[in-house]
């Protein structure tokens, strides 16, 4: 009997660490690096097409809106309005270009191309993959967000060098927005699910939080609840330094900017952990 409990017991399989609760956190501090790197090897190759497609909308809405409302509107906060407008671009842009990264593509990888079973055989955890994807989403939404700002810059919407204590905000507010977009990744059920976030949270919060128009114009009620928005501190840490001005609380805005990349990764670990190791 108990060489029978002993042959059970050896020829039962070994648990996996990836199975671990801790798993789920990044094993280190340099591991998602990986991740990061072969999502760059593989975006590298169609770069130039990703890099059209996260550029087209944003300035669409930037000349578009700003040749044409702008000369309706005139000034406003003591600017054109196609310079007002240029700092929410590059705001909005970094939002939807990390938000849609992370879950469209994070998606793919994670569900469809199953990507990150694979990676989980190596000796990265399940968190450093979420970090690196994050960080990822991030990069590009920086490279979209500076493309955005350089071209202000050029045609004289943004002062210089004024615009480039924007960089290190762009990258932060890139890793808020990816790090409340892969909760929905690890949610959704299918590509369908993320049209609800993107119709009740994106859209809503694009056209609250100071975008196309000041804050300020908004009822005292809604103006509170905005300032519970990523995206208006963003606006609010951008917007001066494009503008040339100084920024106001700037220490809230970052501590709150900060607040989104933190518990929303540690929400979205969790909820990865529940979905692929159980």
């Amino acid at each position: 009997m108990q060489a029978r409990t002993e042959d059970r017991a050896a020829a039962r399989p070994a648990r996996s660490p990836q199975r671990e609760p801790r798993a789920a956190l990044p094993s280190n501090a340099t591991h998602w690096i990986a991740v990061w790197r072969r999502n760059y090897l593989v975006w590298r190759k169609l770069a130039i097409a990703s890099m059209f497609g996260n550029l087209a909308d944003p300035m669409i809405y930037l000349f578009g809106l700003g040749f044409g409302l702008g000369l309706m509107v005139g000034h406003v906060d003591g600017v054109s309005y196609i310079a007002f407008l240029a700092a929410g671009t590059v705001s909005s842009s970094v939002m939807m270009s990390a938000s849609f990264e992370s879950m469209y593509s994070g998606f793919s990888r994670m569900h469809v191309q199953r990507t990150w079973e694979a990676i989980m055989h190596t000796p990265l955890s399940l968190g450093d993959i979420v970090l690196g994807e994050i960080v990822w989403a991030a990069s590009k939404s920086m490279l979209s967000g500076a493309a955005i700002m350089i071209v202000a810059g050029v045609l004289g919407y943004a002062s210089f060098p004024s615009m480039l204590l924007a960089l290190p905000v762009i990258a932060l507010a890139g890793l808020a927005f990816a790090s409340c977009a892969m909760i929905v990744t690890a949610l959704a059920p299918s590509y369908d699910f993320f049209m609800f976030y993107q119709t009740l949270v994106l859209t809503p919060m694009l056209l609250l939080s100071g975008v196309f128009f000041p804050i300020t114009q908004l009822p005292s009620a809604a103006q509170h609840i905005t300032l519970m928005l990523p995206l208006a501190h963003a606006v609010a840490l951008i917007r001066p330094a494009m503008l040339g001005r100084p920024i106001e609380n700037a220490g809230t805005h970052l501590l709150v900017l900060a607040l989104y990349v933190a518990v929303p990764f540690t929400i979205a670990t969790v909820l990865f952990r529940r979905r692929m190791m159980r």
